[in-house]
């Protein structure tokens, strides 16, 4: 089966400036990869022409499409189609149907149209027309030998509907593409390398045609199965088989799948089981409160909590005695369950959480180094504590503290009866 290779090349100095974001790439190749084809790189290049020129000689080396984005307004710091002219020894001539195109849109806008406007119906004679149903920049489609390049605007409105409705289409009809799916597993709490281990097995037997990429972010690794092939209905079959084998490998520590965050499928969890829950937060500082709280209704499930930060919130706000924090101190099992447990019956939940802990990145002591944390999840009929051992960064300590947290109500939620 043959990969097609494409390259994404964004003009423009305010893009080398980091004055704006390139969304645009990311946009195209997500299109891109919707009809099987491959971004193999992205590249940011200047307003100048050797820059563009430079550029796109290297992509044609490695791409069987180069994708062009910006420089194609009306004023002198938009080159782009003079380059391509000039490289492709083109020669720009007027195209009365773009002119009508630009004419009625600016009699639209009420707006009087100017001789730069009426420039840029000036087009290469050995390109494509790629129609912009709503800007005044067409785009150009150049096909040299089994090579296409493509240029569109620099505006993310109108790239976008010449990607969809028109590119994608065109490219995915002219080179008969495969598809290409993607299935991502969420996993928490499971750093990548004992991960890995524990699916090695599996991933060495996985065909040829699906492959696995580990993502980690913050105390999360989502693993993504690519599937490349010419039935769609066969290669999500073919998917979907392997990650029934894979789950049981992993189950505790497989919280979702594809977008899916760990607040949203814990909020799910407890909404469809008419849970309600509390939290009695210390080192997150209502972190906690915040992950559950992101997620539209939660007020099905979260009725609220305190941020006992200080010791004397927690004494006089969720009932702690004071003599108990003297001889446990705060971070210990003793103190985290019962700011579970009173939180829990002061405002009336089915579940209390809590955490307290040493974020950092000072504070610790030799017996309680920096990221020491406890947290626990109260209900009737039973107290869970877990003592964590983090990091010395104070950020990821309290992003950890969460997922732990969340993940064990997750759990606890699932295995409870009714």
């Amino acid at each position: 089966m043959q990969h097609i290779h494409a390259e994404i090349i964004t003009i423009g100095d305010e893009i080398l400036y980091g004055q704006i974001t390139d969304t645009n790439s990311q946009m195209i190749a997500t299109e891109l990869d919707k009809i099987g084809i491959r971004v193999v790189r992205r590249t940011a290049v200047g307003d100048t022409q050797n820059a563009i020129t430079n550029a796109l000689k290297v992509a044609l080396q490695i791409a069987d499409i180069v994708i062009f984005t910006g420089g194609l307004g009306p004023t002198k710091d938009d080159i782009t189609k003079t380059t391509l002219c000039k490289f492709f020894e083109a020669k720009l001539i007027q195209q009365p149907e773009i002119l009508a195109h630009i004419e009625n849109l600016f009699v639209q806008k009420g707006r009087t149209l100017n001789n730069l406007n009426r420039q840029q119906a000036r087009f290469p004679d050995k390109a494509e027309i790629i129609w912009n149903p709503i800007g005044t920049a067409p785009g150009m489609w150049f096909t040299q030998k089994d090579k296409v390049i493509i240029s569109m605007p620099g505006v993310p409105r109108e790239m976008q509907c010449m990607m969809t409705e028109t590119i994608a289409p065109k490219l995915q009809e002219t080179f008969h593409t495969p598809f290409i799916y993607h299935k991502i597993i969420r996993t928490i709490n499971l750093p990548e390398s004992i991960l890995a281990e524990k699916i090695a097995t599996w991933e060495d037997s996985l065909p040829s045609h699906i492959k696995l990429a580990y993502l980690p972010r913050m105390g999360q690794v989502r693993m993504r199965l690519t599937a490349t092939g010419e039935n769609m209905t066969q290669i999500q079959a073919e998917t979907h088989a392997e990650i029934d084998k894979v789950l049981p490998l992993i189950k505790p520590h497989v919280f979702g799948f594809d977008n899916e965050e760990i607040e949203e499928v814990t909020g799910r969890e407890l909404a469809e089981r008419g849970l309600t829950i509390a939290a009695a937060e210390s080192c997150t500082g209502g972190l906690v409160a915040h992950h559950l709280t992101k997620i539209a209704g939660a007020s099905r499930y979260f009725v609220g909590g305190i941020v006992a930060y200080d010791n004397r919130i927690k004494i006089r706000k969720l009932d702690i005695p004071e003599k108990l924090i003297r001889k446990h101190g705060a971070v210990s099992q003793e103190i985290v369950s019962l700011m579970a447990e009173n939180i829990r019956k002061k405002y009336g939940t089915y579940l209390g959480i809590a955490t307290s802990g040493i974020a950092g990145p000072d504070g610790g002591t030799p017996d309680k180094p920096v990221g020491t944390i406890w947290i626990a999840v109260s209900c009737e009929s039973k107290i869970f504590t877990q003592k964590l051992q983090l990091t010395t960064d104070r950020t990821l300590n309290m992003q950890l503290t969460v997922n732990y947290l969340l993940n064990k109500v997750r759990q606890m939620a699932i295995e409870m009866e009714f």
